[in-house]
Order: C-alpha cells, then structure tokens, then sequence
C-alpha cells in the first residue's frame, strides 16, 4: 500500500465532494461522483437511490460481517461562513469546506480502508456504505438500505458497524436516541373580562411541572442519564381571550436503558394533556466493552465514550460504534474543516484495528 497515493486520492474526491452541493435529499450529484469513482476502480457499486453499497468479493454467509458507514449528505451552511463553503480550500494541514469533517473525512478514509482491505486475505467479509439523509434520518437513507440486504442485494447479514462519524478516533459505544413529542393541553375560549372559560394554560402548567422535575431512574455509564426538556410553547390568540388550546413540544434524550416507547408510555401516564410522539424509530444505542473491536481499541490506547449527537446507529439493528476523523465540535459550523493529518492518522488506525480481529 502507498500510504500517501491513498491519501491523496481520498483528498481528492472529498473536495470533489465539497464542491458539489449535497444537503439531505438532494445528494444525487455527489452520489454519481461517489458511484463513479468506485466504477473506475473495479468495485461494482450496488446503488440505491442516493445510497451506495460495496461488498467484499468473497462474501460469504457463514462468516462475520463488519459495515464501514458514514454518510455522503450536509446540513446547509450557517450563515458566518467566511469562505466560500462549496469551494475547497487546503491551508496547511487543514482542507476547509462544507461536509469535510461532518463526515466527509471518515466517508472517504473508510472507503479506502474497504479498498484496501477487500483485497486482503480476511477471515470475516467487510460491506461499505455510503449513506444519504442522515442528517434528516430520511426514509431513503439508511432506512432504505436496511429491508433490502436480506433481499434484493444479496442476502446480507451484519454483525457490527462501524460509523465514521467524528470521534477524534475514540470509539464512541454509546449514543444518545431522540424523540420529538407534541403535547397539547384543551381548555375553553372565553373573555378574559368576565373570567369565563377554561384556560389551556393553567391546564397545561402541572404537566410542564411533572415535565421539568421528573427524572429516569436508569442511568447510563457512557450517556447518564435520560433527559427532556420542553422546547417550545404556543398558547393565545389575543389579549383578552382566554386560550382554548397550549401546544407544546418535548424533546426527549434517551439511554439505552428505555426504548422511546417505554419512555412515551411513562410520560403518558403522568400527564393530562393529549401527547403524540412524532416517531419512535431514532433509538439509543450501545455496545459492550467487552466486543472483541472495543476492547482492541482499548488495547490500542483509546478511551470509550458515550456520544450525545445522533447519528445513522440510531437507525440500525445490528450494534455498532462511532469512530472516525475530526471532532463532532465543528461539525455544523462555519468554516468547517478537516486535517489531512487526522485522515493519515484514521487510516492506520482503522488498518490497524481490523488486522487482528473477525
């Protein structure tokens, strides 16, 4: 392997990537970049939608199977970038643009690493994934792929996944789920002059109490425990109208020790207002220390943590862990960068990582 042609060559199709507009949902163009680049290089691609998925040659069902995902999509650029976002810009060590750390950096290190390990003589099968919509946890990313691995490609089975989310290279074996619940208190409408009516307010204010105080007994030792928090409040039409209705919004934090709809079920017992949950599908997720991949990257000198940023895991059925280039502190950000260093250092790390393990 020539270290720096691989390098280079995953710096070169990520600011390929950064010049080419791909917020969620509209990740076609960099996903035909992404296909291309795999065609051109012997490895057959499978594309589903805006999703791309390689699988080692000598796949085999009675082995193991580790997926390297990370996810091809941005969110859109804030308004303080000072450069341009879509236009590369390598100064130093550092390669600005949109998407680069978030999660560009681990996107390309893990291709090369399937690349590089495809041709190896393993005793387990590696699949790479290029996923789209992560950052909406859209219907046509990774919840797109997942029902069609049993089927439609192949027959495959994973067994662990490692997410090149960025984790300074720290496994990040635990992740916080989320859950967006609307909760809605009914009142009477009336005028506020003659104190008639029910105010929706008032009826809402025990349960924005029970809301505030109350605390998950199961506490995590990578995450702590579960939180929620109310975020928003709607109530009113006018001064001297009593309102009839207080809409409110619960964002909810989880460990792995609730699902959502533990977490749904509790809240609904304990409050009056009518509660609906957006959805229950972005779970927390964990992974035990004692994974033979987790406890060689503790043999390797690197600490476990718990993540509290979401990610495709959330989504998956199989375990798996966050580990990849960059720090999640600048993903989302203006000036958004990578270091070309932190792609060098990923890559013999994950080389390193999967030499010795099945």
């Amino acid at each position: 392997m020539d270290k720096e042609k691989t390098i280079t060559e995953a710096v070169e199709l990520l600011c390929r990537l950064i010049a080419t507009p791909r917020t969620s949902r509209e990740e076609t163009a960099a996903a035909d970049i992404m296909e291309q680049w795999m065609t051109a290089r012997n490895l057959s691609p499978i594309r589903s939608g805006n999703n791309l998925l390689l699988v080692c040659p000598d796949y085999s069902p009675d082995r193991k199977t580790i997926m390297f995902n990370a996810h091809i999509d941005t969110v859109r650029p804030v308004a303080s970038w000072t450069r341009d976002p879509h236009s590369p810009e390598i100064i130093g060590d550092r390669l600005y643009g949109i998407g680069s750390n978030d999660c560009g950096g681990g996107l390309v290190t893990l291709l090369q690493v399937y690349r590089i390990m495809a041709e190896s003589v393993r005793d387990y099968n590696i699949v790479y994934l290029a996923s789209c919509e992560e950052e909406v946890s859209g219907v046509n990313g990774i919840r797109r792929i997942i029902p069609e691995l049993p089927s439609v490609l192949g027959g495959i089975k994973v067994d662990v996944a490692i997410v090149g989310e960025p984790t300074g290279m720290l496994p990040a074996v635990a992740e916080k789920g989320l859950m967006v619940i609307d909760m809605t208190a009914r009142g009477k409408s009336g005028h506020a002059a003659r104190n008639e009516g029910v105010n929706a307010i008032y009826e809402a204010l025990d349960d924005m109490q029970w809301i505030r105080s109350h605390r998950f007994e199961k506490v995590s030792e990578f995450l702590g425990p579960t939180r929620m928090s109310l975020t928003v409040i709607n109530a009113g039409t006018q001064h001297n109208v009593v309102p009839d209705e207080c809409r409110m919004v619960i964002d909810v934090r989880s460990n792995e020790h609730y699902t959502n709809e533990e977490i749904f079920d509790e809240i609904g017992k304990n409050v009056r207002s009518e509660i609906k949950a957006r959805s229950f599908h972005l779970r927390s997720s964990h992974i035990s220390t004692d994974h033979p991949l987790i406890k060689r990257c503790i043999a390797m000198g690197m600490t476990p943590f718990g993540s509290p940023t979401l990610s495709d895991q959330a989504l998956m059925p199989w375990q798996s862990f966050k580990l990849g280039p960059g720090e999640s502190s600048r993903s989302h950000s203006a000036d958004e960068y990578i270091k070309i260093s932190e792609l060098r250092n990923a890559l013999d790390t994950y080389l390193t990582l999967l030499k010795q393990n099945s």
